[in-house]
């Protein structure tokens, strides 16, 4: 072969283990991860690695079991705040939807999930194929696993998974009209070679593709019967994954079992998940107290208080590389519109105290008094929680736009007039039903500087599923909008959906520095020099603030887990019921 850079860099031949360690160089970040009242290396919630442990049980034959001490069985009991905008994955581009597939159906890859890492630190690993290679980045051969095997559910009764179930499963997602099909635009084939061959082909070279094939956002695996008539995929959910779907009450609960079948036995450890719909976040708090729930997100105010009530509860603190942002209607929806100059938005985000609404959100100030690590860090348009693919707003790196992530009233001021706002009513939009409690506090305490600073906001809030998602996050609107962007598993997914072909493209960004930038950081195989195109592409961001970035996201993350709960990780992104699900098991 000719020399090329994949040959100069990885080797004639990129081996599974070499991709997954380019795909890792390539995108992961590192954001800090906080662990409370949690040991070190001999912690009891970490999943035992394959390999003997001390203390682990003997087998018959003498060898060490490492999973001796696990207590199998029992149900693990969850929650979410919704119903999902669908549960069949190729449906809705929801992050809800996305969630609830991420159960039962598999993909070929999952971000791998390790008790003792972060999840922006790690790379991918083996969900449904056993391998991913190639000789030049652009054309790979993904291998299946063998053996394995659907759900045992009429129609498709625990049949193998096959390449032409993963041919159906990419024509329904790539089918006009899909909701996700722009997610791999640059993939421009998949076909099978035999049944467990698949050969998938990019426009260009990618170093991070084996990260692409463990997104949420873009493959998931589904029997064809899906597709042909065997069963509804918009009623019922049959997969490979780890759980099966038992029952699906709207607005009460998902119920799952066990896959027995799974290619990764012995896991899951539990026996099912009752995943409960709770949408108040009093409601989930009162249940955790109540021990009525496994584990739950808590916000910052209230850990402190919890650590007193009950030192046993164990805690997770994470920056988990979640952007908020105000964004504005596009022009095709308003053409004449005073956001359309470029000094309005700057003065938008101006107007924002960002260490107040970190504040207001995180409880800094008193975590910090009580000894915890908790994150004062801004949001760039990466957010940051991508560690140093995200370019700090305040360093000398942000360039002159430094500037306008700044709370600088006066200048805000003197940019409106400029901008010729005359104080015309703006509607304010943001959904109040489905991210919690932190996000509508920052979402409500963003609106309040904007009346500050001297705009005539009228403040609508929005039902997610009904109205904000399928309307205003798509840029059907007109006015300001607040809210939350995916966090994509790689860090170049932001780019396709903020300033690309994505239906989503909240403003219709296409600015041609950006596109050509979006570009080059896809093929880019140097992690620096790809870190440098995504810090310009944050740069232009600023210089124009097409979209504001904001301070929901940016502060540390909490999730409480009862005394009982072992196998504690964490991931990135939606698949954490495939990722981290099965190493949970009850200490009871």
């Amino acid at each position: 072969m000719e020399e090329n850079y994949w040959s100069r860099t990885l080797g004639s031949r990129v081996s599974r283990r070499g991709v997954i360690r380019g795909a890792a160089l390539g995108g992961a970040g590192l954001a800090g991860a906080a662990l409370i009242g949690c040991g070190g290396d001999d912690d009891p919630t970490a999943t035992p690695a394959p390999s003997g442990t001390a203390g682990a049980t003997a087998t018959e034959s003498g060898t060490p079991d490492p999973f001796g001490n696990i207590k199998r069985g029992g149900i693990l009991k969850s929650h979410r705040t919704s119903d999902p905008s669908s549960i069949n994955p190729f449906g809705s581009a929801s992050f809800t939807t996305k969630g609830i597939a991420g159960y039962v159906y598999s993909r070929f890859y999952k971000i791998a999930s390790r008790p003792d890492a972060n999840p922006y630190s790690v790379g991918a690993e083996e969900d449904l194929a056993e391998s991913a290679e190639t000789e030049d980045g652009q054309h790979w051969v993904v291998k299946l696993r063998p053996g394995s095997k659907f759900h045992n559910k009429a129609p498709v009764s625990g049949r193998e998974v096959t390449s032409d179930d993963v041919v159906a499963s990419w024509e329904a997602l790539t089918a006009e009209g899909s909701p996700s099909s722009t997610q791999v635009g640059e993939w421009t084939s998949l076909e099978a070679v035999d049944d467990y061959t698949i050969n998938v082909n990019l426009a260009g070279p990618s170093g991070t593709f084996v990260t692409d094939l463990a997104d949420t956002n873009k493959l998931f695996i589904m029997p064809r019967e899906a597709f042909d008539g065997g069963f509804d995929p918009n009623t019922d959910m049959i997969g490979s994954g780890p759980w099966v779907l038992d029952s699906y009450q709207t607005s009460v609960m998902f119920k799952f079992s066990r896959n027995p079948d799974w290619y990764g036995d012995p896991w899951p450890f539990v026996d099912g998940i009752e995943d409960a719909i709770i949408p108040e976040y009093a409601n989930s708090l009162a249940q955790f107290r109540a021990g009525n729930l496994h584990y739950a997100g808590i916000t910052a105010e209230d850990v402190i208080e919890l650590r007193g009530e009950d030192p046993d509860i164990q805690w997770r603190g994470l920056l988990p590389a979640l952007l908020s942002f105000i964004y504005f209607s596009p022009a095709e929806q308003s053409p004449d519109a005073v956001w359309q100059d470029d000094r309005f938005r700057k003065a938008v985000s101006m107007m924002t105290d960002r260490d107040a609404l970190t504040e207001l959100g995180y409880n800094v100030r008193a975590l910090q008094d009580a000894g915890l690590d908790v994150s004062i860090q801004w949001n760039n348009v990466i957010p940051a929680g991508w560690g140093d693919w995200s370019l700090d707003p305040q360093s000398p790196g942000q360039g002159e736009s430094s500037q306008f992530f700044e709370f600088n009233q006066t200048e805000a001021t003197a940019l409106l007039e400029a901008a010729g706002y005359a104080g015309e009513e703006i509607t304010y939009y943001f959904p109040n039903d489905i991210y919690g409690a932190t996000f509508n506090r920052v979402a409500e305490a963003a609106s309040n500087y904007l009346i500050e600073g001297g705009l005539n906001l009228s403040v609508r809030t929005q039902a997610y599923t009904a109205e904000y998602f399928p309307q205003t996050f798509a840029g059907n609107f007109n006015g300001i909008a607040f809210g939350y962007q995916t966090p994509f598993p790689e860090v170049g997914g932001y780019f396709n959906r903020m300033f690309g072909d994505d239906p989503n493209n909240h403003s219709r960004i296409h600015d041609p520095a950006i596109t050509d930038l979006d570009l080059k950081q896809r093929v880019e195989l140097d992690a620096e020099v790809r870190r440098g195109f995504i810090h310009d592409i944050q740069r232009i961001n600023g210089e124009n603030m097409y979209y504001v970035p904001s301070q929901a996201g940016a502060g540390t993350g909490w999730t409480g887990y009862r005394p009982e709960v072992r196998g504690i990780s964490q991931t990135r992104g939606y698949g954490g019921a495939t990722e981290n699900g099965p190493n949970y098991w009850l200490d009871v």
